[in-house]
């Protein structure tokens, strides 16, 4: 049986209509090499397809910039320490309205500081908020501070600053584990579904989003079925990060159109 049937399928009726659609992958909570990240790191290669890790900047080891020498790897700013600042009774969070606005500030300007002096260019100016979540005040400084694109989980809201999110996330927080590859596939097909349609709603690219330091066995293999689509079906389109972020030119905070008639 083909893994991801419905997925497929969906790929396929856009081929048949000469269409493509752009996706694009984060990883979270990079800091250090490990084993985990060699195993990312490896099914990338195999792919041959961009990815963005999403580094933590308190604590970070210098080998991480050393093993992604020559890689096509993006880094982009996780939070600072990814440590969780809110009350008890509410949702994790980092960067929500839990802390005076100039301690964050600070930390999100040392951490801007630090990637750009160890990554350089590899460093993009997007900033991936811990567990996906951000207060309003510290959204609206984003972009004065350097960081003038945002990252989290599900539709662009389409004010400012501008954001490029991620849509399927291949594990399962409350049991810990991956996402079966039926869910995967129901997941990954509703999301080309959004972006096939007339209406022009939900353009923006598929954001695939992993953990390597969470992957049980079956997030692996999800991945690895994802990978093995995507990364060579006709219909799927790998743009890089950078231009992915250098592609609208009209100034506009709202979705990229990504869904487009093959040349």
């Amino acid at each position: 049986m083909t893994s991801l049937p419905r997925s497929r399928a969906r790929l396929d009726a856009l081929e048949a209509q000469g269409r493509t659609i752009a996706f694009w992958w984060r990883d979270d909570d990079a800091r250090a090499p490990s084993l985990a990240l060699d195993r990312l790191l490896a099914l990338q290669s195999e792919a041959a397809v961009p990815l963005a890790l999403a580094v933590i900047p308190d604590g970070l080891d210098q080998a991480l910039a050393l093993g992604l020498h020559d890689l096509p790897v993006s880094v982009l700013l996780h939070g600072h320490a990814h440590a969780n600042h809110a009350p008890p009774d509410e949702k994790r969070a980092e960067f929500g309205d839990h802390r005076p606005l100039e301690a964050m500030t600070a930390e999100l300007i040392e951490g801007r500081d630090k990637l750009c002096a160890m990554f350089g260019a590899r460093f993009l100016p997007v900033f991936v908020p811990p567990w996906n979540r951000i207060g309003a005040d510290v959204r609206r400084q984003l972009t004065s501070l350097g960081l003038p694109v945002l990252s989290v989980y599900g539709p662009v809201r389409g004010d400012e600053p501008r954001e490029i999110n991620t849509h399927l996330d291949i594990m399962d927080w409350r049991a810990m584990a991956g996402l079966s590859l039926d869910v995967l596939d129901e997941t990954l097909a509703a999301e080309i579904k959004r972006r096939s349609g007339e209406d022009g709603k939900a353009r923006e690219p598929i954001g695939l989003l992993t953990h390597h330091l969470q992957h049980d066995e079956a997030a692996w293999a999800g991945l690895a079925a994802l990978l093995a689509l995507l990364a060579h079906h006709p219909a799927a389109t790998w743009p890089s990060l950078d231009h992915l972020l250098s592609a609208d030119t009209s100034g506009q905070a709202g979705p990229l159109p990504t869904v487009q008639e093959k040349a």
